[in-house]
């Protein structure tokens, strides 16, 4: 049997008192959106395995659609490297994630000029993947993908194969997701700067964000998995 005490304390937790998950309402909301966000790409990347593997003697393989650096200078976009600018994007979406893992550390340490100086790198990094995607996106229109036709792979029947769409519409939904985050992070370096987060008397806004940035970092890997590697 439960002790009146026992009792009290959770009446408490739901009464107007404490969370019951002993965390701010704002982080609390911040997991269900992303918790949302997950089942959105979970259906995204569902529908493009499905698709793959109704269409697997005419899918084009990711080492032909992938294969150069998007970059004219020095002859780069017609130099055989599968995988090799893509990898670049991942190493730096990965790193942005480390810096503001940074940032939040010196948010607990109430480090007004650490948070500025991990921010600031963290939000290069995502505008350096947006600045990359950009190219990438580019150079298969230039090769002549579209929502409608792919020319990396077979055809059956005629009709195009629907990777174009799927890629198109994936990585431009996570990339928006990178713009958002890059803009929300813009934002909390002003904030900071202007020393918002100081008097409040903590930086759990940058904690918050750091949620969103490193979701948005652990999508892209499973992106990568199914476009670059399994594509």
């Amino acid at each position: 049997m439960e002790t009146a005490s026992v009792k009290q304390s959770e009446k408490s937790l739901w009464n107007g008192g404490y969370s019951p998950f002993k965390i701010g309402y704002g982080k609390i909301m911040m997991w269900y959106f992303l918790i949302n966000d997950t089942f959105t790409f979970a259906s995204f990347l569902l529908a493009y395995g499905a698709v793959r593997y109704t269409n697997l003697d005419i899918w084009p393989n990711a080492s032909d659609v992938f294969k150069s650096v998007p970059i004219k200078a020095f002859g780069l976009s017609e130099m055989n490297l599968p995988l090799v600018f893509v990898s670049i994007m991942t190493f730096i979406l990965i790193f942005s994630s480390w810096t503001m893992v940074r940032a939040v550390q010196e948010g607990f340490q109430m480090n007004k000029k650490g948070v500025i100086k991990w921010l600031i790198p963290t939000i290069i990094g995502g505008l350096m993947f947006l600045g990359c995607q950009y190219l990438e996106w580019t150079h298969l229109i230039e090769e002549g993908m579209t929502l409608t036709y792919c020319p990396f792979g077979l055809t059956h029947n005629g009709d195009p194969v629907s990777f174009g769409a799927l890629f198109f519409l994936i990585t431009g939904f996570h990339g928006l997701h990178v713009l958002f985050g890059a803009c929300l992070n813009i934002w909390l370096l002003y904030e900071t700067a202007k020393g918002t987060f100081e008097k409040r008397g903590h930086y759990e806004m940058v904690e918050k964000v750091g949620l969103f940035w490193h979701f948005v970092d652990l999508v892209w890997v499973y992106v990568f998995l199914f476009f670059y590697l399994l594509g």
